[in-house]
């Protein structure tokens, strides 16, 4: 269809989709005024810290490369020859930095891996005891953000939708849907400032990686904010594309303003409007019509 709207939402992580430093330093509870307890909520942002990084390091190969940081996981494709992993052996290549063409393959032979295993989702890496830690910490973590991570995952479902209701539409693969009721095309993209691999690791821990696909997550750590929100454009972008930036920082802001496109600022105040739960597809859609 010629005339398809492609819809693209470039969402930030951390303080947006997640909560996760604001738990650490205890300014999510201080926006509550005294209502919520701040040391449950440092114990609570500790936990996940710990399984991120153990799973980072036990699965994702984050020990060897975490000095490798690229922006996006198919950075390096053109250096994957498409070798058969299966009986490779990845502590024994004697991979260092990728400055040459070696490193580079074998940080790409890496990189395939990973995006192999976030494809899989983590119940196909980890065992039943740990699931069940995971989904605890999940539920108890949604349950002290009064639904923070719920809400922010059902909105990433409406957007991927283009309607009120994720079910009224075809899901095609990771993160792009086509909608039945407006014919359109949604997707959703995640800048993040933090690193790669810990990125995909959290997308994986909380419940977003069917709803954002490996390829759609790009790690600004290194080039930017607008860098990636260039790359993105380049992607996706034809005539009757669309693109609207959210997130809680003025990396994002400032990027999405040089980019002339529409941003929506997440608060954690209780108060705001432009929260996790209280953010809305109504809002969403309707910043491109406010958007000149």
């Amino acid at each position: 269809m010629n005339n398809q709207i492609t819809n693209v939402y470039i969402w930030d992580m951390d303080e947006t989709l997640i909560l996760l430093k604001s738990l650490l330093n205890g300014s999510y509870a201080e926006a509550f005024a005294g209502l919520k307890d701040a040391q449950k909520g440092v114990e609570i942002g500790k936990m996940w810290e710990k399984h991120i990084l153990q799973i980072s390091d036990d699965f994702f190969f984050y020990e060897q490369i975490e000095n490798c940081n690229k922006p996006f996981l198919e950075a390096l494709s053109k250096y994957d020859d498409g070798q058969d992993l299966s009986d490779y052996d990845f502590n024994q290549d004697g991979f260092s930095p990728p400055h040459d063409d070696l490193n580079k393959r074998k940080l790409a032979y890496r990189h395939r891996i990973i995006a192999n295993k976030y494809k899989q989702g983590l119940h196909n890496i980890l065992d039943q005891e740990m699931m069940d830690v995971w989904d605890a910490l999940y539920k108890m973590t949604d349950e002290y953000t009064d639904g923070w991570l719920s809400s922010a995952r059902a909105l990433l479902e409406q957007c991927l939708a283009g309607n009120e209701d994720p079910t009224i539409c075809n899901t095609i693969a990771g993160g792009v849907v086509r909608s039945n009721a407006t014919g359109s095309r949604h997707i959703n993209v995640l800048v993040t400032s933090g690193s790669l691999i810990p990125s995909l690791v959290k997308c994986l821990l909380f419940r977003l990686d069917n709803l954002i696909s490996h390829e759609n997550v790009y790690s600004s750590w290194d080039v930017g904010k607008l860098q990636c929100f260039q790359w993105i454009k380049e992607r996706f972008d034809n005539r009757n594309t669309r693109f609207c930036a959210i997130g809680d920082g003025w990396e994002e802001c400032e990027a999405a303003q040089a980019m002339n496109w529409p941003f929506i600022k997440v608060d954690l105040r209780p108060n705001s409007s432009h929260r996790f739960p209280g953010l809305t597809l109504r809002t969403s859609s309707n910043v491109w019509n406010l958007h000149v």
